[in-house]
């Protein structure tokens, strides 16, 4: 029987209705906006996108949305002196720095300078700390997302086999303090694991299998385990089509859930962006 989709729009819908009936409450309550600033240094095609998904979705939701681009001959100081400022500005909830930024700028330095009290990405060392000690409240959205994936399954997560294919900063290495906070007995696998040629070993054993790679096809359908959850959080563009990191249709036949790509995790990342920020507003002023 073939596996039971995962679509990550649905989810989204849901979580949207709950986000702007707490957006309006919020305001009424306090009397302030919510606002996320985001910060662009050069023009870049991909993060266009997502900067116009963000804009989007924050003004559906009833938050406000201010976005800076500066040109690519911007200096790091320059850069780091917008930051500190937008940290001071209280009109300001959350701030993101989109990526890529200009090769001469160091991305993880100017991610840090952001206050972990506006940080909308979940992505300072004080809040992936959190993530850590099982307290967190905000985390990387696409770990966030895989999250919801799994718990819209309903499947108790407790001692289960999880394997992570990737291990990102903002991936999988937050979403395996995730799975632990959730007692799943969690394996990460990365490049070391397929050079030793045991990547296909573990991923068998997976009784939730997410993979995070960027690389079409690097598990094989015939890999799943039978009645496997499996989260594909791959985008790969290859000729006319869009492509996750595993063989989708054999991979359907031995699943008992799957994210298809795309619609899988990636129309819910904007949607926890913009919980992430209604979280840090609650943190900051009620």
């Amino acid at each position: 029987m073939p596996a039971q989709l995962l679509e990550g729009k649905v989810i989204a819908e849901k979580l949207k209705l709950a986000i702007k009936a707490e957006v309006e409450s919020l305001k009424a309550k306090t009397g302030r906006a919510l606002k996320l600033a985001a910060l662009q240094i050069d023009e870049n095609a991909s993060s266009a996108i997502y900067v116009k998904a963000q804009k989007r979705a924050a003004l559906d939701l009833g938050l406000e949305y201010e976005f800076v681009e500066m040109p690519i001959e911007t200096s790091r100081a320059e850069a780091e002196e917008l930051i500190k400022n937008m940290n001071n500005d209280a009109r300001i909830t959350a701030i993101i720095l989109q990526l890529p930024v200009p090769r001469y700028m160091d991305a993880r330095k100017l991610t840090n300078l952001i206050s972990p009290a506006k940080d909308a990405e979940g992505v300072t060392p004080e809040n992936l700390g959190h993530i850590l000690l099982g307290d967190y409240k905000i985390a990387p959205c696409t770990a966030m997302a895989v999250g919801e994936l799994l718990e819209s399954t309903k499947v108790d997560l407790y001692g289960k086999e999880a394997v992570i294919v990737g291990h990102s900063a903002i991936v999988g290495k937050p979403l395996s303090l995730i799975l632990l906070n959730e007692f799943a007995t969690t394996t990460v696998c990365h490049i070391a694991t397929a050079e030793r040629d045991a990547l296909q070993d573990h991923v068998k054993r997976a009784e939730i299998l997410i993979v995070a790679v960027g690389k079409p096809g690097v598990v094989k359908g015939e890999w799943i385990r039978d009645g496997a959850i499996v989260i594909d959080v791959g985008i790969n563009r290859v000729g006319d089509k869009i492509l996750g990191d595993v063989e989708f249709e054999t991979a359907l036949k031995k699943a008992s859930y799957i994210t298809p790509v795309p619609g899988g995790v990636g129309p819910l990342t904007t949607t926890i962006l913009m919980r992430n920020v209604v979280e840090l507003f609650k943190a900051q002023f009620i």
